[in-house]
């Protein structure tokens, strides 16, 4: 059993049009840097040095990982990744 991550729309030109790609890790940090193997770039568009990138929202099994430990939130098989970038408008 593997993570499933749930792209949206404008990162899934990085997965070959994916909605949904499955990857490995104990952290969120893992998982993404094993993404990245598969999907270059994916990581780059997720996060930046200071973590995860301002204007992008991760969901772990519906919980914002900002809450949870960010980059360092543990992750297991069958967890579900959903990440969504943020909306901002008037």
């Amino acid at each position: 059993m593997a993570i499933e991550v749930r792209i949206p729309t404008i990162l899934r030109n990085l997965t070959g049009g994916e909605k949904a790609v499955e990857g490995k890790g104990a952290t969120l940090d893992e998982l993404f840097a094993d993404l990245d193997v598969r999907h270059p770039g994916l990581r780059d568009r997720l996060v930046d040095a200071k973590g995860l990138r301002k204007f992008v929202n991760v969901y772990l099994n519906d919980e914002d990982v900002r809450f949870l430990g960010g980059l360092e939130t543990a992750v297991s098989d069958g967890d579900s990744v959903t990440v969504l970038p943020a909306v901002a408008g008037g």
